[in-house]
């Protein structure tokens, strides 16, 4: 039986039949030689549902599930290899055997990480980072070989996925990186190696795991204090005094702001889609988005500040942002009969869905329906929060509201409550409303966006 030293992770077996492998004294081979095997077969997949020929197959497990099980499955679907670290017969001989599969999947994209010489940009914050994200990537494929994370695939698993799918020939890689606790962000560096690093915001997001509003901001600060220590770049919202605070020590910074930075831009108009002017750093010119919202004036601001960092230009900048259109119920403006939906459901958390409510109120339009679904993962001040959202909705004037869910159960008011999105399409089908705008938001397991389905 070989082994595969890799640091406190040691694969215990790999099939000798593999070419081009150079074992060192006391039969050990590095991480490398794992690294070799990916070469050969790039395409990795945790899912059997997923695999294809040639594939490489790590047998994740988490509570609910165990890859291990069905490493024998994926070999018969086409794996090339499967990586397990639960003992089981092997009769195939293309069973890697590791102490943890997590780990050593970490461990590989750390490797991988380090054969590149490009800009690494991580991207963070409690809201709007995936949008961010997908702005800022969409302005540097215009000129760049780009990769970035795909969907919202930011968590412990996803975040080596996405640098194990970066291709040899990429000239800049985009991170997003989500968490719900402390030294999650931190993880993730270890592997990411960001050279560039944006925090969108710090809000009331995943309270209970943070613990409270400071807990989120010491959390997503330990981007900054990777940068801080490797000597990275921040790109920074300079209208937020937190993250100026935050960001203090870290010698690169590329401002962009609606006051002052290197790139200014302000709202031009808001109805239905965001209009930016750019005032500073920027040709004059007013760039037509298809986002809707006030609060996607930092996430475009952050795309053109990537962009002209990176000397991007200028016209290629503002027509990816206005040929962007927004997916995965965010920010998107649909259109149902004669009314207009206004789907922002993919997640959900006090300082989102203040924003949401805030931007939907001061639009001029004659009908409006507020549909909110519950918050999650607020901890002891879920009821709280849940009080101040109900509070909000009372200043304002509305042709209806649903509260459906959550802790909205909880509370007592005036407006219709429903226990779920089920029953709220329910009730909207029976509304029978013309010429209305409605705003759909909610947690993700509130899953809100079927009540137009």
């Amino acid at each position: 039986m070989r082994k595969i030293n890799s640091g406190n992770n040691q694969i215990k077996s790999i099939p000798t039949s593999i070419p081009n492998f150079t074992f060192t004294k006391n039969n050990f081979v590095q991480i490398a030689d794992l690294y070799k095997i990916f070469q050969q077969f790039p395409s990795i997949q945790t899912d059997t549902r997923k695999v294809q020929k040639g594939d490489l197959f790590f047998a994740l497990k988490g509570p609910n599930f165990n890859g291990n099980l069905f490493a024998t499955d994926a070999l018969n679907k086409g794996a090339a290899y499967a990586v397990v670290d639960e003992a089981q017969e092997d009769a195939t001989g293309r069973l890697i055997f590791v102490e943890d599969v997590l780990t050593t999947l970490q461990d590989l994209a750390k490797y991988h990480r380090e054969t590149f010489q490009i800009p690494f940009i991580a991207i963070t914050g409690s809201n709007g980072k995936t949008t961010t994200k997908e702005l800022v990537s969409t302005v540097l494929a215009t000129h760049f070989k780009t990769a970035t994370t795909e969907g919202n695939l930011n968590n412990h698993i996803g975040v080596p996925l996405t640098i194990l799918k970066i291709k040899a020939t990429t000239e800049i890689a985009v991170i997003e990186m989500g968490a719900n606790h402390q030294k999650e962000i931190e993880s993730y560096c270890k592997y990411t190696e960001p050279t560039h690093g944006i925090i969108a915001n710090c809000g009331k997001a995943h309270l209970e795991g943070f613990g409270g509003v400071e807990g989120v901001r010491k959390g997503k600060g330990e981007l900054y204090d990777y940068l801080r220590a490797h000597d990275g770049m921040a790109f920074l919202f300079n209208d937020y005094d937190y993250l100026i605070e935050m960001s203090k020590g870290i010698q690169k910074i590329f401002q962009y702001s609606t006051t002052d930075g290197n790139v200014v831009g302000t709202i031009e108009s808001s109805e239905p889609y965001l209009s930016v002017a750019l005032n500073k750093g920027f040709t004059p010119t007013t760039i037509d988005t298809s986002l809707v919202g006030e609060y996607n004036l930092p996430n475009v601001l952050c795309a053109v500040a990537v962009g002209k960092y990176f000397n991007v230009p200028e016209a290629k900048i503002v027509a990816a942002l206005e040929k962007y259109q927004p997916t995965n119920s965010r920010s998107q403006l649909m259109h149902l009969g004669s009314n207009h939906i206004i789907l922002d459901a993919y997640n959900a958390n006090p300082t989102s869905m203040k924003a949401a409510i805030e931007n939907f109120a001061k639009m001029q339009v004659t009908k409006k329906v507020l549909m909110l679904g519950g918050m999650m993962e607020l901890g002891p001040e879920s009821i709280q929060e849940h009080e101040a959202i109900v509070a909000l909705i009372k200043s304002y004037q509305w042709d209806a509201v649903v509260l459906v869910g959550g802790d909205f159960a909880k509370i007592k008011m005036d407006f219709t409550y429903l226990n779920n999105s089920t029953e709220a399409r329910e009730w909207y089908q029976q509304q029978g409303f013309e010429n209305t705008y409605c705003l759909v938001k909610g947690s993700r397991s509130m899953q809100m966006e079927k009540i137009i389905q």
